[in-house]
C-alpha cells in the first residue's frame, strides 16, 4: 500500500506519528512528513489506523 499526505491540510496533531512512527514523522513546525511512501506490510495496519485517526483528513491510503 502507498500513503499520501497533504502537508497543506495537516494541522500538526501528531496522531499519525503516535500511531505509525515507522511511517510518519513531523517537521520542526509539526507538519506531517512521510518516512516511506510504500508502506511495508508489517506497518500497513498502523498506517491505515493513522489515516482513520487524522483529524484534518490530510492522509490517504492508496491500496495497490
Amino acid at each position: 500500500m502507498k500513503i499520501a499526505a497533504d502537508r497543506e491540510t495537516c494541522i500538526g496533531a501528531g496522531m499519525c506519528v503516535l500511531t505509525a512512527p515507522a511511517v510518519f514523522d513531523q517537521d520542526d513546525d509539526g507538519i506531517v512528513e512521510l518516512l516511506v511512501e510504500d508502506v511495508p506490510a508489517g506497518d500497513a495496519d498502523a498506517a491505515r489506523q493513522a489515516v482513520a485517526l487524522c483529524p484534518s483528513g490530510a492522509l490517504r491510503a492508496l491500496d495497490d
